[in-house]
């Protein structure tokens, strides 16, 4: 029997607020535990909650760019649960009305095809603590320092059909939610976590099968792997005559599977009801126009944006806007002078392997955008050759200096004299008779070495078009005239 996957993702993303959702405690990383948790966020008799405007904003910002419903009035509940690192026995969240609704986000797969994903909602809410369970001899250590922190949680439609969508879909939130500013996305440190919802059903069915959840993946390669396990356990399980458990899994890397955790609960299992303590959230066009009026140009409309203006591949352009700092180091190139295709090839070809051996971003990179311009520069006039180019990035990333100055200290400037080319090659042909008879007999790889060797001889620096098209006179057989 054929099988079709079903997923829908939930994400959390933890907002870039200086402090939590209704306190005034930080919520900077790395803190000692429990120094960051205030009578507020341990629900302490005799505290109320005051919501943080900064967390409002951002929730309508991503709303925005997702062209969701942005509700004028949305409400907070209690969602009731019991659990060592939820203080107050319960999480203040959203749930009949979310700030967010409906939307979509456009994802791209490996293959260069795009799918549109719905968004169900996103929900304000506080995130819980965070139960510690090494170095305490066989006991659990609670670090409330999370309590509070502001989260919002972006809920998919079951719209993705295999691993890697969710991957793609996955990724495309989190390049989103740094793009436009509201969480710096960092899954290390628990700023996005995903929870993947998993079914399958026979291929042609409208019906949805048994979903299981898989809790606080953090990273998209667990992500993926997850997925692929869970997917490949559920069929096995339903072929062998079995049925899928509603219920919540966690992944184990080491043992790359996923394993029990709890029975799912449903929503009613959370008994939720309005927050008594606080307001409903309303919100009108201004605050929203506000909110959303520094908003840059999204990822998927910069995307279409390169290739029309610039006539760069769907391929090209998805990776230059994989982030803003890449997305806005091409625009600086680009406006220093170069090149637009030349400067996405280097971009995304040598700067990119270069940046990824150092560890570094593209907004530490020791080549400027304008060093970038001024390198390609000298390759479109022909002072120097793509391969000679190498050389100069090289000496630019070692911060000798500009492009200029490096090709003049080494003497890199290409040889475009014809005669000079000429001599040199015809120098090489004399010392090399037998293969100049093999490629006159049609043995026409022999071509490579004597390009090879010219460069060779002239240190890289001879005009490659020239190069081949001397050699190519010059090994043309003539025929005798009188």
């Amino acid at each position: 029997m054929q099988w079709e996957t079903v997923i829908g993702l939930e994400i959390h993303t933890q907002l870039a607020t200086a402090s939590k959702i209704f306190s005034g405690a930080a919520t900077a990383f790395g803190a000692a535990p429990n120094t960051q948790a205030c009578a507020v966020d341990l629900g302490l008799p005799g505290v109320l909650p005051v919501l943080n405007l900064g967390a409002v904003q951002r929730a309508v910002r991503f709303g925005h760019a997702v062209g969701a419903q942005i509700a004028s009035r949305s409400v907070f509940a209690r969602k009731n649960y019991f659990y060592p690192d939820l203080p107050k026995g319960y999480q203040i969240s959203q749930y009949e009305l979310p700030i967010v609704g409906r939307g979509a986000i456009e994802i791209v797969l490996a293959d260069g095809s795009s799918r549109r994903i719905g968004i169900t909602r996103a929900h304000l809410e506080e995130d819980a603590g965070k139960s510690l369970h090494e170095d305490f001899h066989g006991l659990t250590g609670i670090d409330l320092n999370r309590a509070g922190t502001p989260l919002l949680e972006i809920v998919s439609e079951p719209d993705l059909r295999s691993p890697a969508e969710a991957l793609a879909y996955a990724r495309a939130i989190h390049q989103l939610v740094r793009w436009i500013g509201i969480s710096d996305g960092n899954m290390q440190e628990g700023s996005f976590r995903v929870d993947a919802n998993c079914s399958v059903r026979p291929a042609g069915s409208t019906a949805l099968g048994t979903r299981t959840e898989i809790k606080n993946l953090n990273s998209f390669r667990f992500l993926q792997k997850a997925i692929e396990f869970e997917v490949a356990r559920q069929i096995e399980l339903i072929e062998d005559g079995g049925e899928v458990t509603q219920e919540t899994r966690l992944y184990d890397p080491i043992r790359d599977e996923t394993r029990p955790m709890r029975s799912k609960e449903e929503a009613n299992d959370y008994r939720y009801f309005p927050d008594p303590d606080l307001l409903p959230v309303e919100i009108d066009a201004d605050f929203i126009a506000a909110a959303t009026a520094d908003l840059p140009e999204l990822p998927a409309a910069l995307r279409a944006r390169l290739c029309s203006q610039y006539g760069l591949s769907a391929y090209d352009a998805a990776l230059l806007t994989a982030s803003r700092e890449t997305a806005d180091y091409f625009a600086a190139a680009v406006a220093a002078g170069g090149d637009a295709k030349l400067a996405a090839n280097w971009i995304n070809g040598p700067l990119a392997a270069a940046l990824n051996k150092a560890g570094l971003e593209i907004a530490a990179s020791p080549l400027a955008p304008q060093h970038l311009a001024g390198l390609l520069a000298r390759i479109q006039d022909g002072t120097i050759s793509g391969n000679i180019a190498k050389q100069v990035f090289e000496g630019i990333w070692a911060a000798e200096g500009d492009a200029d100055a490096i090709i003049a200290a080494r003497g890199l400037t290409q040889i475009t004299d014809s005669g000079a080319i000429a001599a040199i090659i015809d120098g090489i042909l004399a010392a090399h008779p037998e293969q100049v008879a093999q490629y006159r007999a049609g043995k026409e790889k022999v071509f490579g070495f004597f390009v090879g060797q010219v460069m060779k001889q002239s240190r890289g620096k001879a005009n490659p078009q020239q190069v081949n098209a001397l050699l190519q006179d010059r090994l043309t057989p003539r025929e005798d005239t009188e």
